[in-house]
């Protein structure tokens, strides 16, 4: 990245912070009720079935966000204009939350942006912590996450990456050919959760038996169980008794 591209501007120069991504508020995707997040009238046996909690993910963060964050954003941005990828095409927004640093990344530039944070000197992200996956649901469109913890070495600076895709298409690309440590996360993440990543050496089932039907993180899954009797009563199975998310 060349010198003084995209840094924020100066204390006192022009009294403004430039924002490279759009401001975006906070997105609700569900609103539960009671403790479990029960449906209908008898699911929750908590005694907190008039508690409402709204499930949100936060918006672009404004800056200055503070510490390295800063910093570490102008030269991934600079980088990838070098490249002639802007910025916005890439990474969808940068969230700081809880003391993290996310880039939400579109899953068709992710090679191109985890291959700049590892090879770019002024970034040097050379470890991946590893690679989970999660599901939610009543997000509709971006049913489906990985979540890519990075570390910086050199820099000893820490930043994730978080890339969603549809339920309908559940594909992402590999990471191994960027970070060959990835592949085991990427084969249990394809076992529990049904992401498809494209590119990987040998995708296969690392935890389930290989005919075993489903996924079992995702939040669809069925609970299972077997029904149980006592004497004089028989309790059916959990996915046949109580309705849960």
């Amino acid at each position: 990245m060349s010198e003084g591209q995209n840094l924020p501007a100066k204390p006192g120069a022009t009294g403004e912070v430039p924002q490279p991504l759009a401001e975006q508020a906070a997105e609700i995707v569900a609103v539960r009720r009671g403790m479990f997040g029960g449906n209908g009238t008898s699911g929750d046996t908590s005694g907190y079935g008039r508690l409402l909690r709204v499930i949100e993910f936060p918006g672009q963060s404004p800056r200055p966000y503070g510490g390295y964050f800063d910093e570490v954003e102008n030269e991934l941005f600079g980088a990838l204009d070098e490249q002639n990828l802007a910025p916005e095409r890439a990474i969808e927004k940068v969230v700081v939350h809880r003391g993290q640093l996310t880039f939400h990344v579109r899953r068709e530039h992710l090679l191109a942006v985890a291959k700049t944070l590892r090879d770019d000197p002024a970034l040097r992200f050379e470890l991946c912590l590893g690679l989970s996956g999660t599901h939610f649901p009543d997000e509709a469109g971006h049913e489906l996450h990985i979540l890519v913890p990075l570390l910086s070495i050199t820099h000893n600076r820490r930043v994730q990456l978080d890339v969603s895709c549809p339920d309908a298409d559940p594909h992402m690309p590999s990471l191994t050919p960027v970070y060959p440590a990835a592949d085991w996360h990427e084969r249990e993440t394809w076992d529990m959760f049904g992401i498809v990543f494209d590119g990987h050496p040998a995708l296969t089932r690392i935890l389930m038996p290989d005919d075993w039907p489903g996924h079992p993180q995702r939040k669809d899954y069925p609970l299972g169980g077997i029904p149980v009797e006592f004497k004089g009563a028989q309790i059916p199975a959990p996915d046949q008794r109580r309705s849960y998310r």
